[in-house]
């Protein structure tokens, strides 16, 4: 049997749509919020059993666990540790994770709590001597919807301002993946019975400059915009003020500093092994785009 959590969410949906195009056979077992909407798996025509549940609370996740031999889990990274001793717990032979490549950034407040979570993970495999598979997927920054919290934020930005500011002259990487193809490499890991265990990075087609990336929106939109490079040391300046005149409450100092790091990574690892191809981003953004002002008019 599989489990899966996190399947209402964004990717997940995507996932779940996978398994319903191609007819996935097998028992499912998802497990929910009481408030998640269930509209999709209730049409689904899939076998498929809702279990609501805390995926923080051990006992009810060594529980959800029983019967199980395949996990795919897309909800958050901060519930692998539970979900991880659960599986050991009920000899699962594997387990996808979904995790970050938030994991390589050099400054500490975007990497360290993967790292640590990360490493637990490996400590309990060892403590238990499991023979669990494991397969870590990593995906890039996560757009192609609405509610993003990422892309759409730029999107915004850029349909509103006409005079638009840019960190550094917006010089660094980025490499956006569209929860589609999330969706599609999720069914292609859980699919592909010839990857026991792995570290795959999941990205977009390729990197494009941040700078890049609002010109294309700014494009897409119709939009008349200047953009000015504004200093990343001036940035951080600016946020080190921000800090202190809040008494430490509002602290966007890393942040702003990440707006100079490069965060574009290769899925060659992905294509070769499970034959992983995104979308261009012209064509994942012209969705969202399309749904957002969909949204505001």
């Amino acid at each position: 049997m599989l489990l899966v959590t996190g399947i209402t969410g964004h990717s997940g949906k995507y996932f779940l749509k996978e398994l319903i195009k191609n007819k996935y056979q097998g028992p499912i077992r998802c497990i929910i919020r009481e408030n998640s909407d269930t509209s999709l798996i209730d049409n689904s025509g899939l076998n498929i059993e809702k279990v609501i549940g805390d995926l923080e609370d051990q006992e009810f996740m060594n529980k959800a666990m029983i019967g199980i031999t395949t996990v795919m889990h897309i909800a958050s990274i901060f519930y692998s540790d539970t979900l991880m001793r659960a599986a050991i717990k009920n000899d699962v032979k594997r387990a996808i994770l979904v995790h970050t490549t938030g994991i390589y950034s050099k400054y500490k407040s975007a990497s360290e709590e993967y790292k640590i979570i990360e490493e637990n993970i490996e400590r309990i495999i060892k403590e238990n001597n499991s023979k669990i598979g494991l397969i870590f997927l990593r995906p890039t920054m996560i757009y192609g919807y609405i509610n993003d919290r990422n892309m759409v934020v730029f999107i915004k930005m850029v349909d509103k301002l006409r005079l638009f500011p840019v960190i550094n002259q917006g010089r660094n990487l980025l490499q956006p993946v569209n929860g589609r193809d999330l969706g599609k490499a999720y069914f292609q890991v859980l699919m592909n019975s010839n990857i026991i265990s792995g570290d795959y990075i999941l990205s977009g087609e390729r990197p494009i400059s941040m700078k890049e990336l609002f010109i294309l929106i700014s494009k897409i939109l119709d939009k008349k915009t200047t953009f000015i490079s504004v200093p990343l040391a001036l940035g951080v300046f600016m946020a080190r003020v921000l800090k202190i005149c809040s008494l430490g409450k509002v602290d966007y100092i890393e942040k702003v500093q990440r707006m100079g790091e490069d965060r574009s990574f290769s899925h060659e690892c992905a294509t070769k092994d499970f034959s992983y191809q995104p979308m261009p981003l012209s064509e994942g953004l012209k969705l969202e785009i399309e749904e957002y002002l969909k949204k505001v008019q």
